[in-house]
């Protein structure tokens, strides 16, 4: 009898393990749905489809080195941290964006190898994963391309240079567009190692952090970024990359409504 309920707790222990660890169908319907919850997400990660995280791209991608996209959830509350990624690219991950006084919006231009999905997978306070994503056919060929960069000459001499704007979006809120001069190569060019930013992160003068930012290799040279932050005044913007370059810059409050 004792054996038998060791195994009776030992198989319900089992179907529970099963049961958290359960995957739901990809709306989607990508190939590789599974393994970019276990690679991004996590095995036991809890995981809900939400028409509230929405990506928003053109059906398809006329450059594929400067593939713009945008990723929203203005009506979900208590977003810690965003995860963007492309299920067929050979490099997935695309970013990572820690919003601690900002929205849950951003949008930028990333490189696209074929037609895939992309994908923003947004982590609550609670814990649960909230993903929305869409397909967008290529024609191809974005991350083993080189950069523009590793043919110019004088490329070096602005690397990390930076550059910005502000628009006032309501009281203590502000739409942040910068861009960074920097190759972003991914490494899959024929004799060009990679070389991209691996942090950014947006502070009040002062030093409290309002946004932080992981870019990846598939995003665009030259990366061109926009965020919404509960905030306005000055933001101060600091960086690296993959190299150990260090970046710095404080770009102006919005001019008043």
């Amino acid at each position: 009898m004792r054996y038998l309920t060791r195994m009776t707790a030992a198989s319900l222990w089992l179907v529970c393990t099963v049961a958290v660890a359960t995957v739901p169908d990809d709306p989607l319907d990508s190939p590789q749905w599974d393994s970019m919850v276990t690679k991004h997400l996590g095995e036991d990660a809890e995981i809900v489809f939400d028409d509230r995280v929405r990506v928003l791209a053109a059906g398809y991608a006329e450059d594929a080195m400067e593939t713009p996209v945008m990723v929203e959830a203005p009506d979900l509350p208590d977003v810690e941290s965003v995860v963007v990624f492309a299920d067929l690219n050979p490099i997935t991950k695309i970013l990572e964006y820690y919003p601690e006084r900002a929205s849950p919006t951003l949008a930028f231009r990333f490189k696209i190898q074929q037609a895939t999905p992309v994908r923003a997978a947004m982590r609550t306070a609670d814990g649960v994963w909230h993903v929305g994503g869409m397909w967008i056919e290529a024609a191809g060929g974005g991350c083993t391309a080189p950069s523009v960069a590793a043919g110019s000459p004088i490329w070096e001499s602005r690397l990390g240079e930076i550059s910005g704007n502000a628009w006032a979006r309501g009281p203590e809120r502000e739409r942040l567009r910068f861009r960074v001069v920097h190759p972003m190569d991914t490494g899959l060019a024929a004799g060009i190692p990679v070389f991209h930013i691996t942090d950014v992160t947006l502070a009040t003068p002062d030093g409290e952090t309002l946004a932080r930012l992981k870019p990846f290799e598939p995003v665009s040279e030259n990366p061109v970024i926009s965020v919404d932050l509960r905030y306005r005044g000055p933001v101060a913007l600091s960086g690296r990359d993959n190299n150990g370059n260090r970046f710095a810059a404080t770009l102006p409050a919005p001019d008043s409504p």
